[in-house]
């Protein structure tokens, strides 16, 4: 994948702290996902409709990204070519401005490799739930 490679690219060169560089196992707690999403991504993030600020996450993983239809996503993002999947989240939550320069999600990421494993874990279990994603 491009963004592992641009990853190690940029460790190598010392951008990259090595805790960002590595992907997440899986494996996490999704309660404690829960928790820090509701801290750091629910201000703009909703789980079952998009907002002005943010797409919903309902579905997202398998997604491509850019593809929640009415979202006014970044040239960055549309054309990124991206499939949410556990690598590709853990790298992008790692560091949203390295891996996808031009995005404009307003967050820096999560720079501890256990919280984007619960933030991940959280978004796989809830984003195919009919009770948190009813339509």
């Amino acid at each position: 994948m491009y963004w592992a490679k641009l990853n190690r690219s940029l460790l190598l060169m010392g951008v990259l702290p090595l805790g960002l560089a590595a992907c997440s196992s899986g494996g996490g707690d999704p309660a404690r996902g829960a928790e820090l999403y509701a801290k750091e991504c629910a201000a703009c993030h909703s789980l079952s409709a998009s907002t002005d600020n943010a797409p919903m996450h309902c579905g997202l993983v398998g997604r491509k990204a850019g593809s929640v239809p009415g979202f006014p996503y970044s040239e960055a993002m549309r054309s990124s070519g991206l499939v949410w999947d556990e690598q590709t989240l853990d790298e992008f939550l790692g560091a949203p401005y390295i891996v996808m320069p031009g995005t404009i999600m307003g967050f820096p990421g999560f720079s501890q490799e256990a919280d984007r494993a619960d933030v991940i874990a959280y978004l796989k279990q809830v984003s195919v739930d009919p009770q948190q994603c009813a339509k």
